[in-house]
């Protein structure tokens, strides 16, 4: 009995000790997912503003990038990366994967220079800052919750494809209503894909993956947060950002 017993205290403690190192695990992965996305995050703010910058100090430059057909190519590149990016990565090396984030996270400051003209510095850093605490609280409570936000997911991504559409339309129609309708939308869909892609990439984590593997999946976790906060940033200072005059 006495053997019995000490035998199921050995398989609580090993049982004990495994949860700890997957714990260990999924914290120091989902460190590494929020870094990613932090300094991607940084590498568009700085490329924005150099951009601006370099195009305010000279003309020529700010007609090239903001009216010429070479925008187009501008506001279309960040898009084709993240579909490389999203095909290509199982057959890249995590060096190669990490490098084309931040070539796309570049491209994308390019992309986003052009908001610095339309508001007023302080508005974009207060938006900035109301954005970084909504995706804290709302990545915070998709890693903690218990729920299952599947659901939500697939009802929020068919949102995403009619918000899409929606934008695509109101080019041509430059309707000031259905852009506030777009952005009030953009706002919600984007909320809440932040707290189901959380809990998504929480998911994905397994302690047995290799190091590659691991790597690429912290990549493409970084790459769709930081798609969620761009988004919510850009539709949130739609609401709250100051128009230069």
């Amino acid at each position: 009995m006495a053997d019995f017993n000490n035998y199921q205290n050995r398989m609580a403690q090993t049982r004990a000790q495994s949860g700890e190192m997957i714990d260990q695990g999924l914290r120091s992965y989902m460190l590494k997912v929020y870094n990613l996305m932090a300094l991607g995050l940084a590498i568009t703010g700085l490329a924005a503003y150099a951009t601006y910058t370099l195009a305010v100090s000279n003309p020529a430059v700010a007609q090239a990038l903001y009216g010429s057909p070479l925008k187009w190519v501008i506001m279309l590149a960040p898009l084709g990366m993240v579909f490389f990016l999203s095909f290509r990565i199982n057959s890249m090396s995590v060096a190669a994967a990490q490098m084309t984030f931040w070539v796309y996270a570049a491209l994308m400051g390019l992309s986003l220079s052009s908001i610095f003209l339309v508001f007023t510095g302080q508005s974009i850093v207060q938006t900035f800052f109301v954005t970084a605490a909504s995706f804290g609280a709302l990545s915070l409570y998709g890693y903690t919750t218990k729920k299952d936000l599947s659901a939500m997911g697939s009802f929020l991504i068919m949102g995403l494809f009619g918000l899409i559409i929606a934008s695509i339309v109101n080019i041509f129609l430059a309707s000031s209503a259905l852009s506030f309708a777009i952005s009030a939308i953009g706002v919600l869909i984007f909320a809440g894909l932040t707290a189901y892609d959380t809990q998504k990439i929480k998911e994905m984590y397994f302690d047995g993956d290799e190091v590659a593997v691991m790597g690429r999946k912290a990549i493409m976790g970084a790459l769709t947060l930081y798609l969620d906060f761009i988004n919510l940033f850009t539709f949130l200072l739609q609401f709250m950002g100051n128009r230069n005059n």
